[in-house]
């Protein structure tokens, strides 16, 4: 077996201790904003049936991040990476841009849960090499609600 490939083990807070693939583990070429000192993270699937995996940090095992897909959401979510950013990650075609979302899960309130559409992690595919881009000229928020709040309006105009 070529130990390149083997699954790296890291021990999470969240998890225990994982293995995880080595394709799944991402370089921050720039850190996330607040964590300038971590700069190794990989992407868990805890649960195969969520829309949410978790971006942890493998060199502190307090720190992960769910993340999602704004697509599984149906988020409308079109950018375009400055020149600058993709040459950071060495970018060299649209089809190596994997771009994820921080989500903040309320625990008092899980519906409430907003998703940071303003500032994503962007990761190349190719090489692995991920950061936080914060878009510029864009009016994306950095609190959006994942969760439709219309459906709860309805909800309350029939319990009146």
């Amino acid at each position: 077996m070529n130990m390149e490939n083997k699954p790296k083990k890291i021990n999470t807070t969240r998890f225990g201790e994982i293995e995880i693939d080595k394709n799944l583990l991402f370089e921050f070429v720039s850190p996330i904003i607040g964590y300038n000192d971590k700069k190794c993270f990989a992407l868990v699937d805890y649960r195969p049936d969520s829309p949410f995996k978790w971006l942890q940090s493998t060199e502190d095992m307090d720190l992960a991040f769910p993340v999602t897909l704004c697509s599984y959401f149906n988020i409308d979510y079109q950018f375009e990476l400055s020149d600058e950013d993709a040459k950071i990650l060495d970018i060299k075609d649209a089809n190596e841009i994997l771009a994820l979302n921080i989500v903040t899960i309320p625990q008092i309130n899980p519906q409430g849960a907003t998703i940071n559409l303003l500032a994503p992690i962007i990761i190349n595919t190719t090489n692995n090499n991920a950061m936080q881009v914060i878009l510029k000229d864009t009016k994306f928020p950095v609190r959006h609600p994942l969760f439709d709040k219309e459906e709860d309006k309805n909800a309350d105009k029939g319990a009146k």
